[in-house]
């Protein structure tokens, strides 16, 4: 099993969005790479630094990380800094972060390639971190599955890609 943390916007939809793929065995809300570890969710709000993050634990002889990736640069805008959707502050900015190094070099690989491809459509650099992960605390219990407990929650990401990972079943 390897664990990397996305940060992608609003955690909600990220976490929903991620649940999806066979591969992925498990996902949690949190903050990280704040500086302190243990925050809430009004401490986040009120600028601690933190970005809504989830943690996704992944089984790669089933899904590997560029693939996550590539899944991830779906439902972001990759440009934007500190903001998805109508979401706007820092802890709503866009990065990958990592605990063990030796998921570095297919990142940088996976990252140096979107933003050379970014650089040749629009000429912007990529807004999304690629960085070690300065902490990860939880988020507080109603954040966890918040889009199977609300199905109707505010989430930016398009509800038709919620359902991505059953409409490529059968290909």
């Amino acid at each position: 099993m390897k664990t990397i943390y996305l940060a992608g916007g609003c955690f909600w939809g990220v976490q929903k969005f991620f649940d999806q793929f066979e591969g992925v065995i498990e996902t949690e809300t949190g903050y990280a790479n704040g500086g302190i570890l243990n925050v809430d969710y009004k401490q986040v709000c009120r600028g601690s630094g933190h970005a809504e993050t989830v943690k996704i634990v992944y089984d790669e002889t089933k899904i590997t990380l560029t693939e996550l990736l590539e899944y991830y640069f779906m439902i972001i805008d990759p440009t934007s800094y500190n903001r998805q959707g109508a979401d706007e502050g820092v802890q709503y900015r866009t990065g990958i972060y990592y605990d063990d190094e030796s998921l570095l070099p297919e990142a940088k690989e996976f990252y140096d390639k979107k933003e050379a491809e970014e650089m040749a459509r629009s000429y912007e650099p990529l807004a999304v971190e690629l960085l070690p992960l300065d902490g990860f605390c939880p988020a507080e219990e109603h954040h966890q599955k918040y889009l199977d407990k609300n199905p109707g929650g505010y989430c930016h990401i398009p509800r038709r890609l919620m359902q991505l990972n059953a409409s490529q079943e059968g290909k």
